[in-house]
């Protein structure tokens, strides 16, 4: 069987995939990204079923690409959601935070492709076993929660492991240099969240923007280990205290779940809401419409690959 790239199997112009973040990944995004060639992911989060249909069919009404969805697994509304994506014929479906192949057998036959998101090679190939369209391979290098192997590793070691379908690498890119490396190490594309978000399409706050292009590889930690889902976020007040109290306590009772929860984010209260983001966020240095940030990556991940390959002639 010929092993078909990534564009073909998506119906996309580059391999360039937005990541699905909850609370980012709405339609204006995802619209914005998909209109520029790539795939752009609406993330459903811990969101209702309502919630998800109007962002869908808002979404058809700014775009005639593909798109696609993330589920959560851990929502407990994932049949629900499940049901809308069939019903609006949304195309991709992407999965993180748990077990996906219950999903699997739907979706196969609705016809969607299926690109669950992993942290480990050996969850790779199991998805790959299962029938998986695609896989894309997380590391720890991403913006909110993280494994615990970084992208280098993770790419180059699943790549080995893969016979059929395309390695999508996320965690840690953002230009063409980090996109070019990826492609290297043996990915067919690449999963970007955090350029995506400095993005004038993306929705979150002018100073939620700022704090990101302000942000230097000391400024961006990873709090609350203790729930086993730690989670990468730029240090500020909320993220200080999280972590004076995970200092005296690996299990403190005295963080406010609803607090964490970041719902004054929204205001431009960017001192008390957890502000997800990767450890790439000292390469971005400004904020550019989704067609130019892709435009570039696309550009400079051509020019770099030719001169590397220069080097060896």
């Amino acid at each position: 069987m010929t092993k078909l790239n990534i564009t073909e199997i998506l119906g996309i112009k580059y391999p360039i995939i937005q990541g699905g973040m909850a609370g980012v990944s709405e339609s204006i995004l995802v619209s914005a990204v998909s209109n520029a060639g790539g795939l752009g992911i609406i993330g459903s989060g811990f969101f209702p079923p309502s919630w998800l249909e109007k962002e869908i069919r808002k979404t058809k009404e700014l775009t005639d690409k593909p798109f696609g969805v993330n589920l959560l697994m851990q929502n407990p509304n994932i049949p629900e959601l499940l049901k809308i994506i069939i019903k609006e014929k949304v195309p991709i479906v992407s999965t993180g935070g748990g077990n996906p192949l219950p999903l699997f057998p739907h979706l196969k036959k609705a016809g969607i492709k299926i690109i669950p998101v992993v942290a480990l090679p050996r969850l790779a190939k199991k998805m790959e076993e299962s029938g998986a369209d695609a896989i894309v391979v997380e590391g720890l290098e991403s913006g909110g929660h993280i494994g615990k192997v970084t992208t280098f590793a993770l790419v180059s070691q699943t790549k080995n492991k893969l016979k059929k379908i395309p390695l999508i690498a996320a965690g840690g890119i953002y230009d063409g240099r980090t996109a070019a490396s990826m492609l290297v190490l043996g990915a067919d594309g690449v999963q970007i969240g955090t350029r995506f978000m400095a993005s004038t399409e993306c929705q979150i706050h002018d100073k939620y923007k700022q704090a990101i292009i302000d942000a230097n590889c000391e400024d961006i930690v990873v709090v609350a280990r203790f729930t086993n889902y730690p989670v990468r976020v730029i240090k500020n007040k909320l993220a200080e205290e999280i972590l004076e109290l995970e200092k005296n306590n690996p299990f403190p009772e005295e963080i406010n779940s609803e607090r964490f929860a970041g719902s004054k984010v929204a205001a431009g209260n960017i001192e008390n809401a957890p502000l997800l983001c990767g450890l790439c966020a000292e390469g971005i240095s400004d904020i550019k419409s989704c067609k130019e940030i892709i435009e570039d990556i696309v550009r400079d991940t051509k020019k770099i690959l030719l001169e590397a390959s220069k080097r060896y002639e």
